[in-house]
């Protein structure tokens, strides 16, 4: 049984709850000014139940060669990078 998938009984090899769940999220990118000018990046998902952020929030900081964290559901990236993270996600799956 651990090679059925809980939410729709199919093999987990051919199980597409994963594809849905990132098709169906809204994703909101913004940049923001924090203290002494500096600019961060806030990826936030409306639904975050079926992605693993921590992951998700390694894998952009890898691409992105900058630093950042994920606090209260929320991913954080120092600096400005609005536009190469909805290129990302997108290439990851997700619809933004």
């Amino acid at each position: 049984m651990e090679n059925v998938c809980p939410k729709c009984g199919l093999n987990k090899e051919i199980c597409v709850c994963r594809q849905i769940s990132k098709e169906k999220q809204k994703i909101d990118i913004r940049c923001v000014e924090r203290r002494y000018g500096k600019k961060m990046t806030l990826v936030e998902f409306s639904d975050n139940k079926g992605i693993d952020l921590k992951e998700l929030a390694k894998k952009l900081k890898t691409v992105l060669a900058c630093g950042g964290t994920m606090k209260d559901g929320i991913i954080e990236l120092q600096g400005d990078h609005v536009q190469k993270v909805k290129f990302e996600l997108e290439k990851l799956g997700f619809s933004v």
